[in-house]
């Protein structure tokens, strides 16, 4: 199934908008293997929906957990937004409202399941967001996301917990068939309001530096750095940085 003018329809039903330019909330369901299977297909895939939507949603969670939360500090904050702008997230909404029948997908994704693929998932809902922005401006951005994530925000991020350690760890083994190491660095403050940094190493060497009012979450943190600075690269570089 593909999006015909029906589904549009359906589509702008089913999240309660009107789009003016139609023609930018199909090209929100094109995934890439389509057009590469269809040379005489002349749109262009999500991708670049998709870029646009991810930062629209970091923005628009971002800006409702700071007004929510007035006294949580930054750690706590970006721990609430990583849980609920995360893939499993993502591809849960995505699922709940249909996304995936609407799609256009080669043969062989098609066949491999791809309407119910997790990441493709996620991606289209990036996509859909990046759509709503740019057709209808931020605010309706913002009201989507209220209504599809943000007032669900408690149970979402409590089913949704963020381990970076075992992302990490598979990142790791994958490329250097060894596992990372968590080393406490520093402590400091009362016992009632204790912090501390946590470092990963990798052979002795840093991957990245957490913080957090426990050890956990500090490790925790120095995954999710050590993955950010992955996902910059597009690889994972050993450092010359090293604690000993």
């Amino acid at each position: 199934m593909s999006t015909s003018q029906a589904d549009i329809t359906n589509i702008q039903e089913l999240i309660n908008l009107n789009f003016r330019n139609e023609k930018l909330l199909k090209n929100a369901f094109i995934h890439r293997s389509y057009l590469n299977e269809h040379k005489e297909f002349k749109g262009a895939s999500n991708e670049r929906l998709e870029f646009l939507g991810d930062a629209v949603l970091s923005l628009a969670v971002s800006k409702f957990l700071y007004e929510k939360f007035q006294k949580s500090p930054e750690g706590q904050l970006t721990q609430q937004r990583s849980a609920l702008v995360r893939t499993e997230t993502l591809a849960k909404v995505a699922r709940t409202l249909s996304l995936g029948k609407y799609l256009y997908l080669s043969r062989g994704e098609e066949e491999s399941g791809g309407r119910n693929n997790r990441s493709i998932l996620a991606n289209t809902f990036e996509a859909l967001v990046g759509a709503i922005y740019l057709d209808l401006g931020f605010d309706q951005a913002q009201n989507f996301l209220e209504q599809t994530i943000l007032k669900k925000w408690r149970i979402l991020a409590k089913t949704a917990v963020v381990d970076n350690k075992s992302k990490l760890q598979e990142i790791v083994q994958r490329k250097y068939h060894e596992s990372p190491t968590y080393k406490l660095i520093k402590s400091w403050g009362p016992d009632h309001a204790r912090q501390f940094q946590v470092g990963v190493l990798l052979e002795n060497s840093l991957l990245g530096l957490g913080e957090g009012p426990n050890k956990q979450i500090a490790a925790q943190n120095a995954a999710r750095n050590a993955i950010a600075k992955i996902k910059t690269t597009d690889r994972l570089e050993l450092p010359t940085q090293s604690l000993r």
